[in-house]
């Protein structure tokens, strides 16, 4: 199965939030409605990825920056190092990358543009979907061999 299946489910909206914005905002717009487990940075109308926000980074800048936090910009706290994955990436590879990284939110990137956003929630659905359909297909393959 490949990311561009899971977006076709799920759709391709993503929440962003421009670099210059305050941490403030960042907290607010994750709170929600809806809440959000993290924000895509983009810096211009072209959709290109300059980092993300989430709840950790806030928790960890939080006890760097203290009471300043709310007031700093969210390129200050974002995380600029990260791992992106584009539309035919395989979610196993997709997975790994989340592993390994510790990332839990992966911005698909298609010719530099955001075109998505995959969590760990979007994948593990997506195995449990296909892990029932295994199953279903077994317990026929079983029934019709007896």
């Amino acid at each position: 199965m490949k990311v561009e299946a899971i977006l076709k489910s799920k759709g391709r909206s993503v929440e962003t939030i421009e670099p210059w914005a305050t941490v403030a905002e960042a907290v607010r717009r994750l709170a929600g409605p809806p809440q959000l487990g993290a924000l895509v940075v983009c810096a211009d109308s072209e959709r290109r990825v300059a980092g993300v926000i989430s709840e950790r980074y806030i928790v960890t800048a939080l006890a760097k920056h203290g009471a300043q936090l709310p007031d700093l910009q969210v390129e200050d706290v974002m995380s600029k190092d990260f791992p992106v994955c584009s539309l035919q990436d395989s979610v196993v590879h997709v997975m790994q990358e989340m592993t390994r990284s510790r990332h839990r939110h992966l911005p698909v990137v298609e010719h530099g543009t955001l075109c998505g956003l995959v969590s760990i929630g979007d994948l593990v659905k997506n195995r449990l979907e296909e892990m029932e359909v295994e199953r279903g297909v077994l317990r026929d393959l079983y029934a019709v061999r007896r």
